[in-house]
């Protein structure tokens, strides 16, 4: 973990935060499917309380690239490690994706990695790949994409474009002031850019970003942050609680209540974003079919 140290300080979580975990014969069935085909998912890895809830209804996003990040954000409890210590690509993984998509009859498919920066192409190609496989299942399938940042890669922007997925999503995280202490390896600019290119150089491809709330950021810097993702070029936006997945990750600073989350939701409306999402529970995949389909009906 880095230079990470267990964490101290500890909050009591309110009532609107607390969430059963359900052990449904569903759940147990995508677990099934998922550990046959050797597949991650980010709702596993990265703790997500929605995990239950969708796997119950045969949804997960696909988590590729391995389940080690070269990346060291505080705030997440995916596993580390240094670029020379990951051992190359899975070039079977994309298939194995498709035939999980194939098994859990999904029409609508969320692929995102860890940040590969030991990768050329920081693993572009395997997004693309994994694209172009479920595809071949059914062109019908939709297919969003929530990628790293590549470096600010063009090039690789570009692979991840022109396999046309239907939502281009990369998350910003946090506001500006925070991403030396939340994400020290992230450039919040860099983020930016790369949402704006992908919106200018794809016609049919919805642009997407998500933070999380609760880690010291003020309600101007969120409408601020609402604000530039907008001009942007993001389509659609998704905002959470930050929870502290383990006691080595960054402490939550605050619990947002229900109602400034509805006070973002109002503001990113009238913002201007076709989609929005505000909610302790929101993660950026959660319910994204009904996001995709919101953007549908008001293009």
């Amino acid at each position: 973990m880095g230079n990470l140290t267990p964490s101290a300080e500890t909050r009591r979580k309110p009532d609107w935060l607390r969430k059963r975990i359900e052990y449904s014969p569903q759940r147990h069935m995508v677990k099934e499917i998922l550990r046959g085909l050797g597949l991650n998912t980010v709702c596993e890895e990265a703790r997500c309380p929605n995990q239950s809830e969708c796997f119950y209804h045969r949804r997960a996003t696909f988590l590729i690239l391995g389940n080690k990040c070269t990346r060291n954000c505080r705030f997440c409890s995916i596993d580390k490690a240094k670029p020379g210590e990951i051992l190359g690509l899975d070039e079977d993984e994309p298939k194995r994706v498709a035939e999980a998509v194939k098994n859990l009859r999904l029409k609508y498919v969320v692929i995102t990695s860890v940040t590969r920066d030991d990768l050329d192409d920081g693993g572009a190609s395997q997004f693309a790949k994994t694209i172009e496989e479920i595809k071949k299942l059914d062109d019908r399938i939709n297919i969003e994409v929530l990628t790293p940042d590549f470096k600010g890669d063009r090039k690789a922007l570009d692979t991840v474009i022109n396999a046309n997925p239907d939502v281009f999503n990369h998350n910003v995280e946090t506001i500006s002031r925070l991403y030396p202490n939340v994400r020290p390896q992230a450039d919040f600019n860099r983020s930016l850019d790369v949402l704006k290119y992908v919106k200018e150089h794809s016609e049919n491809i919805f642009v997407k970003s998500g933070f999380m709330v609760g880690l010291g950021e003020t309600r101007d810097e969120i409408i601020e942050l609402l604000h530039l993702l907008k001009q942007s070029g993001c389509d659609a936006v998704t905002i959470g609680q930050y929870l502290q997945p383990t006691k080595w990750n960054i402490p939550v600073k605050e619990y947002i209540s229900p109602e400034t989350f509805d006070y973002y939701r109002r503001e990113a409306k009238r913002i201007g974003f076709k989609f929005v999402a505000s909610g302790p529970f929101v993660r950026s995949s959660y319910m994204a079919h009904e996001g995709f389909e919101s953007m549908v009906h008001k293009t």
